[in-house]
Order: C-alpha cells, then structure tokens, then sequence
C-alpha cells in the first residue's frame, strides 16, 4: 500500500504536544550570557555622543558593545541563494551595529550581561544624543526632489524593474472597455508564536557555533560568516523545532550580532528578541500600492492589462526589490491577454524593514488585480466566476519571460467546485440592497510558484541509511517550521522504498556540519524541491536492495519490487522476504555486507505553478462596519495531495492569515516620529479563536509530471487571496469599492457614509 494521499500523523506531533519537542529556548549551555540591545528613540539622523560608563559599571555587565567596535563593512540578512556576480547579490546595507539611524528602534550597542535582567537595566542606563533629521515615512517623501538618502547614492530607490510584453498600442486600440484602478496594501507583522532567538558559542577550534530558530540554516551559516567577516566554513548552525516562521525567518535578524558577541567575551552569549521588539526590529510584510490599466474586448476578453507599483520597503533592503519583482510577475501569469506591461519599483523609508512573509508579494498582487477584475466584471455586466473562466491561462502556458511551462493546471475545476460549494449563483440572486445588514458573496483566484527556478539556485539534499531491521534513517537540510514538511517527507521516502511510513525515522534537527545542503524554507519549495532529491536517494537505496537481494536469490532484480516492507515478484505480488531480511544480511554477511546508503543532492530546474480560488459569503453591518465571514471555501490544485490532512491544515492557517490581513491588521505608526503605536498583541489586532469563522478546504488534484509524486507547492497559496475575496463580497452586499486594506469597521462606516447609505 502506498504512503502518499494518506493522512498519517505528524511524525513530531506527539513531541510538540507532550512537551518534548525542544526550541532554541529549551536549550542551556554552561557559562550562558544574555545580550540586549541598546535602540535608538528617533527614526532618522546620527548618534552624536553614546554615554555607556553607568551601563558598564552595572554588576553583573561583562560587555557593553557599541558600533565602533563592530566590523566596518557591510552585509545583507536576505535568505536568498548565494549569486557569485555581484549584480545579482543581495544588498549589503546592514551594520551590526550602527551611528546612522534608518528607523525608530534602530540597533546601537548591546549589553552582554549575567542575566537577562541585568542586561535590560544596563541598556536603561545607557543614553545618547543624536543629530536628528526628518523622518520620511512615505513613498512621496522619499522620492521628493531632495529627499535626504537613507542610503548614501540611492536616491531612497533600491530598485526599479519593468517588463512588456505583446503590442499595447493595437491592444489598447482594439478595447471597448478600459477600465482602471488604484489599489493600496498594509504593512502587518508575522506573529509567530516564537519570536527571533539565537545562541552562539566558540567551540574548542575557534568556530562559531549559533543555534538559532531560523528558516534557513545553510544560508544564515553564509550570513554569519559576511558579516564577521570570516570564511564560511568557520561557522556551523544548528537549527532545534521552531515555533513558526511565516518568512520572517527567512533573513538573519539576530544571529549575525549574536555570533560577534560571542567572540567578544568568549563565553556564550544569547539573543532573544521581545515581542515588542519583534514586530519592529525583524521583518514585515510589504505595504503595496497599485495602480491598474486594463482593456477588455466586448464580449470579456482581456486584451492588454498595465501594472505599476510602489512599495515603501523600509530602512534596508533586506529581500530587496525581489519581493515586489515576484509581484509583478504573479500578476502576469494568471490571466491570458496580447499585451502585458508591469513596472514597480521599492523604495526606502524610514520604517521597520519588509523582507519575505506569506506569499513573497503574491498576497498583496492578487489584492489588486482580483479586485480589479471584479471591477471589470462589473463594468461589462459578466458574473465575476464566468469573466475569469474566459480568460485564465490553460495548460501548456508558457511563460513569455520566464520560459516556465504550465504542464498541470485545475484551475477551471477549482472555480466551478468553489462555485457550487458556496451556492453561487443563488447567492448571488438573494443580494439585498437595503436594510441595516446585507449579505453578499465574492471569490479571487490565485497563482503561485513551486520553488525560485529560473531566477535563482534550487537545489537540495537528502541523506538516507538503512538500518539492520529495514527501517531507515533520513536526513535532509530542509527545515521544519511548523508545515508539516517532515511527515510528506517520511510519506515520499515511504512510498518510494516499499516501506510503512513508521519504518522512515526523519531527523527534524538541522545542523550545517552534518545535515545535507539545502536552501531552505521559503517559496513554497520543499516538497517540490526537497521531495525531489528524497526520491533520487530513496530511489538508489531501492535499487541497492533489488540487486542485493538478486544476490540471494538468483531472482533477477527487475523481476522484484518492495512493498509494505517485503521484496515481491512485480508481476503478481507475490512476498519473497522483507527488506528487514534482506537489510540484515547487508548488514552482516562476511563475506558479502554492504550495508545500503545514500548522500544525494540534486538541483532542480523546472518550476510547477499551482493554482486555487477563494469564495466567501459574508454579511456587512452597515451602521458598525462590521462584517462577518458566513462561508468560506478556499479550492486548490496542488497536484497529487500527499497528505490530505496536512494539506487541509496548510488552508486553514493561510485562510486565517488571510482573512486577519484584509479585515484587522496594521502596524500603526507616529507620523511625527515613526514610533511604532501598536507593537504588542494587545493593540494589534489578530483573530483570535472566536474571530475565526468554520474554514472549508477542497482540492482539485491534478498531476504535475515535474513533482517527485505529482505534486507542486500548497504552503503560502492560501493566504494568497480571502483578502480580495471578502473585498470583493463587500462590493456585491453593498454596491461599494473598497480598494485599500484593511477593511477595518471604520474605513467601512466611512465608505459608506460617503456613498450616502449611512
């Protein structure tokens, strides 16, 4: 029996339940210092003067560090694929430490100190004068004509990057609609349970040692050693369970700093971030703003759509302009149309930095184009369901610049399962335009990628070994954060081998020095990516049985195939004897044991796009604002579904995600000083259980040939598009637009008191 499309329990279930499972604060080693950060209290200038004696003369401080006593050269935090030409390289535009401060909370000295008590009293003993400028805290600000740079030689851009493709002029020539459309996005924080934590140590050889919750363990090994300024091979990382990432941790926030102030008192020093901190002092997601030019032939064909597009990215670049360049090329792959144009630029601000979160940009682009779509249904009187089945790319779409083909598309079948799950078209008859409360039904589609193939490196590793009895072990860079990636992983290793899926004892620990490379977990990639090379082992381990065993035999190996954990005749099924016989013979034989292993890593250059669709029904309080989520359906085709219970809880945390993003939350700041005003879980507003509406998840399964099962990626897809579903929803109750999120009660009251229906 197969191990895959079935729902098996998570392999760490029980040890995160029970208590056994052991994070970064789980962790104590002999000798162990805590560090906290002196922060600045102004948004923009310079560090004049630092009086740091009082903190230093604080019993039990070991170390006040300050930014003189840092390394003078730059690095970047992104979790991106290493890129030898350095125009392709992440930008190095981060200090350890720093005099020029590029937002409020910004990073100056550190206190190494016996207890983490102690350490916050000194950094209360610290104070500084600074050399204070305006804040520029919005896109016009940056870019007005002798904005002061944030960056020296920047012009506050990190970057600009456009793309056109087909004959806009006869496009736009031939449309009889063209309709267009501004749309805005909020800046929100991930909220992982664990914030950002890390300790580092020197072992016995000189190399640093950091223990950290991050996403990406390989690379931040990189990142360390940029920023220390030391080869790569002198760090080592070690990655225990972590307790969310969402992105976040997809970027060194804490470990580079950790690992210098190791090095600077010899004893290992610790790193956690508050949560106060953590909402400013890591990443965030990309505030967007839109504008949207779209032509439409009469009977609802698209013929050319325009996208331009601005993100205030922050005090530094952190992922850079690649999150608002995956923006702009989501919105391209989607829809069919002659002719397509994009242009977006990132800018720097003097606000908390965005970097990768849910979605990378996709969350943000299906804001404004589902919406925009809605609007151009409207506009050409066509049902919203039936203007995007007229024009949704089919399968064997090639993408004009990324040369990426569609060989797996359930598109169609997604929309018309959303379709009759909710009741649609009843739904929409019933809509009621008068009245205090009013009921209306919307729905957005969504395209997302399965790992960063062609524009960056994808490659991964996976180290299986058998033991004595048939089982066996495996091993793989890629990191668990709380998806579920280790229980697919035992599930592909199972089916490929023959094997139960409890004979596949998956290592959850990362550890740079032993586990196989592997870039991480970001861009929905691991069951595509990894999976891949767990089936090259999986499938070399298999082979090294068939032959063995024909050694014992005489049965020729082609003849013989595993399953269950027994060798069988392949043409009817028949047992011969279990691995586990055939696995202690490897094991012991004297003259003959070999015993079975392999180390494969395996770069992969294809790419899968998976596709899905929201539906919501939702009722609108018009005198309060307040709208709530009745149904909602979120419908994708992730390829062969391996784990169906996995997979429904991916949907369910992406739809919360989703709907938390276009209903309640924002990081709020003041407009006077960019201090953030609402940096705790008391004034930012998450769903909490009561929030959260019964969530209904349905797949469409196709196969992709590409996948190492058939499947392609499902991790940030759903929470890719409830926003402009409920936008959407609104728009049909209550006969308004709304085009910024999020779609707080008060924004709501307002909008409708100027439409004059309050």
């Amino acid at each position: 029996m197969t191990s895959i499309r079935k729902s098996i329990p998570r392999v760490d279930g029980v040890a995160k339940v029970t208590g056994q499972a052991r994070y970064v604060d789980d962790h104590f080693v002999p000798g162990l210092l805590h560090a906290k950060i002196f922060r600045s209290s102004i948004a923009n200038g310079r560090v004049q003067s630092l009086h740091i004696n009082q903190a230093k003369a604080l019993p039990g401080v070991v170390a006040v560090v300050t930014f003189d006593d840092v390394p003078a050269h730059p690095f970047p935090t992104a979790g991106h694929p290493f890129h030898k030409d350095p125009a392709h390289q992440d930008v190095a535009d981060r200090h350890l430490l720093t005099s020029r401060v590029r937002l409020w909370g910004d990073e100056i000295a550190a206190v190494i100190a016996e207890d983490e008590g102690t350490a916050a009293k000194a950094v209360s003993l610290i104070t500084a004068e600074y050399e204070e400028y305006d804040p520029i805290l919005t896109v016009a600000d940056a870019l007005a004509p002798g904005a002061r740079e944030i960056h020296d030689g920047t012009g506050n851009i990190i970057k600009t990057s456009d793309y056109g493709v087909g004959d806009m002029a006869t496009a736009f020539s031939q449309s009889a609609v063209v309709l267009e459309g501004e749309y805005s996005t909020q800046m929100v924080a991930h909220c992982a349970m664990e914030t950002y934590s890390a300790y580092a140590y020197q072992d016995g050889t000189g190399r640093v040692v950091v223990v950290s919750s991050t996403q990406i363990p390989h690379i931040c090994r990189r990142i360390v050693g940029q920023a220390l300024g030391i080869p790569w091979g002198k760090v080592r990382v070690i990655k225990p369970y972590i307790g969310g990432g969402f992105g976040g941790k997809q970027d060194a926030v804490v470990e580079p700093l950790v690992a210098f102030l190791t090095t600077v008192v010899g004893r290992p020093v610790k790193l956690e971030l508050t949560r106060e901190e953590a909402f400013f002092a890591s990443r965030v997601r990309h505030p967007f703003y839109f504008a949207l030019r779209s032509g439409v032939s009469a009977d609802g064909m698209l013929l050319f759509r325009e996208l331009e597009g601005v993100t205030p990215n922050g005090a530094y670049a952190s992922h850079g302009h690649s999150v608002t360049a995956n923006a702009g090329s989501k919105f391209r792959q989607l829809y069919n149309q002659a002719a397509i144009r994009a242009k977006l630029t990132t800018v720097y601000t003097n606000l908390p930095s965005a970097g990768a979160m849910r979605g990378y940009g996709t969350p943000q682009a299906m804001f404004a184009l589902e919406c925009h779509m809605d609007d151009l249904a409207h506009e050409l009187g066509l049902d919203p369901v039936e203007f995007r089945l007229k024009n949704i790319v089919a399968t064997g779409y090639l993408d004009p610049l990324s040369g990426v083909k569609v060989r797996s598309n359930g598109l169609r079948e997604c929309l018309l399962k959303g379709k009759e799950l909710i009741s649609w078209d009843a739904k929409r008859a019933k809509v009621s335009d008068r009245g205090s409360k009013r009921r209306g039904v919307g729905m957005a589609c969504l395209t997302y990628a399965s790992g960063i193939h062609p524009i960056g490196l994808e490659i991964a590793g996976a180290r299986l070994i058998m033991n004595e009895d048939g089982s066996v072990q495996l091993q793989v860079g890629a990191t668990e954060i709380g998806q579920g990636s280790d229980t697919v992983f035992t599930q592909i290793a199972a089916h490929i081998l023959g094997l139960p899926a409890d004979m596949v004892h998956i290592i959850s620990e990362q550890d740079t020095d032993i586990t196989p490379v592997d870039l991480g977990a970001y861009a929905s990639r691991q069951t595509y990516v990894t999976g891949l090379a767990i089936r090259k082992a999986a499938e070399e381990i298999k082979s090294k049985i068939l032959r063995y065993a024909s050694g014992m035999t005489d049965i020729p190996a082609e003849m013989m195939d595993t399953a269950d954990g027994w060798l069988i005749y392949k043409h009817n099924g028949e047992p011969i004897m279990t691995i586990g016989d055939v696995a202690l013979d490897a094991h012991t034989d004297l003259m003959h044991a070999q015993p079975f292993t392999a180390d494969v890593t395996n770069q992969v250059r294809t790419n899968a796009f998976s596709y899905g669709c929201t539906f919501a029904a939702i009722e609108v309080d018009m005198n309060t604002g307040q709208v709530t989520v009745e149904e909602i359906y979120n419908i994708h085709d992730a390829g062969t579904i391996i784990n169906p219970q996995l997979a429904a809880g991916q949907v369910h945390g992406g739809v919360s995600m989703g709907l938390g993003y276009a209903l309640y939350e924002q990081m709020l700041f003041d407009p006077a000083s960019g201090k953030p005003l609402n940096n705790n879980f008391l004034d930012y507003k998450l769903m909490t259980t009561l929030d959260t509406p019964d969530i209904h998840a349905a797949f469409v399964e196709t196969y992709e040939p590409t996948g190492p099962c058939g499947n392609k990626s499902l991790g940030e897809p759903p929470a890719c598009s409830p926003a402009p579903a409920i936008r959407n929803a609104i728009f049909h109750a209550t006969g308004v637009k709304f085009n910024h999120l999020p779609l707080t009660p008060q924004v709501l009251v307002a909008g409708f008191r100027a439409a004059g229906l309050i």
